[in-house]
């Protein structure tokens, strides 16, 4: 863990000049949000979200606050998994992984990794004093992991209408106030921001599928395992929102500051709901 930590921060220090800032475009932004909204499963998106947040696109624009001091290494990033995706991502392994495995294999792996994250959220659902969503998240986990064959399947939310109640540190600590500071693209995994990255190394050492050494109930025996499973997780996850992705990107004038803003954005609602 420590030696991706050290990776990312030298990212940030070698291409942190690299990459000319192009001139925002607020209303090609707001115009691509619609569209790709539109088109997006209410599914869980992990980090980019795909609840409904066109709606405040449309009352409050873009958010023209942001903090982005790191906007060139920004969009760099931005650039630089915007072309894994092209030529590695996309025509090496998805289009094989996704003729390999139907759709509904890789949304049992999914529903499978959102199960394990449970004491996540379970311990943030507390940290906020929101005790029914903590026991809805109990009692989803018992039963997706009973019924569902382990989390491969989502009975809970399809046979009794439980609703999912995720949350991480950095929704907690949004909760209690705290900024976002920067905005930051992280190699592979995309859009964050300084308080949500923070939240999540610690959310590792709740999260089963990242290796702690004084932990029973490890997913993995090894760090390098932990990353790996971690890396999966996320392309499995990449792997169903390939087509909205491009219909995403084909619309959009300027990527980066449409995903920045809509990760921004989305991550505000999740705190204030």
């Amino acid at each position: 863990m420590k030696k991706i930590f050290l990776l990312i921060s030298i990212l940030h220090a070698l291409f942190w000049m690299q990459a000319a800032a192009a001139d925002l475009n607020d209303t090609a932004a707001m115009e691509a949000a619609d569209t790709f909204i539109e088109e997006m499963d209410d599914e869980d998106f992990g980090d980019f979200g795909t609840d409904d947040f066109s709606d405040e696109f449309e009352e409050n624009g873009t958010l023209d606050d942001v903090f982005d001091p790191l906007e060139g290494y920004n969009r760099w990033m931005t650039a630089f998994n915007d072309t894994l995706f092209d030529y590695v991502l996309d025509p090496i392994f998805i289009k094989g992984y996704n003729f390999l495995f139907p759709e509904p294999v890789r949304v049992s792996v999914n529903n499978f990794f959102n199960n394990l994250y449970y004491p996540v959220s379970l311990v943030n659902n507390l940290l906020q004093l929101k005790f029914q969503n903590a026991l809805d998240e109990t009692g989803r986990f018992i039963i997706n992991t009973t019924f569902g064959f382990g989390g491969l399947f989502d009975p809970a939310r399809e046979g009794l209408g439980l609703e999912p109640h995720k949350e991480d540190l950095g929704q907690t600590l949004g909760y209690y106030g705290v900024g976002s500071g920067f905005h930051i693209v992280l190699p592979f995994f995309g859009p964050s921001n300084l308080r949500d990255f923070t939240g999540d190394l610690l959310d590792f050492y709740v999260n089963p599928i990242y290796y702690v050494d004084t932990r029973r109930y490890n997913l993995v025996t090894n760090t390098t395992q932990s990353w790996g499973v971690a890396i999966f997780k996320e392309f499995n996850k990449i792997s169903l929102y390939e087509k909205e992705y491009k219909q995403l990107r084909k619309d959009a004038l300027d990527l980066y500051p449409f995903l920045r803003d809509a990760y921004e954005q989305n991550r505000n609602k999740l705190i204030s709901e």
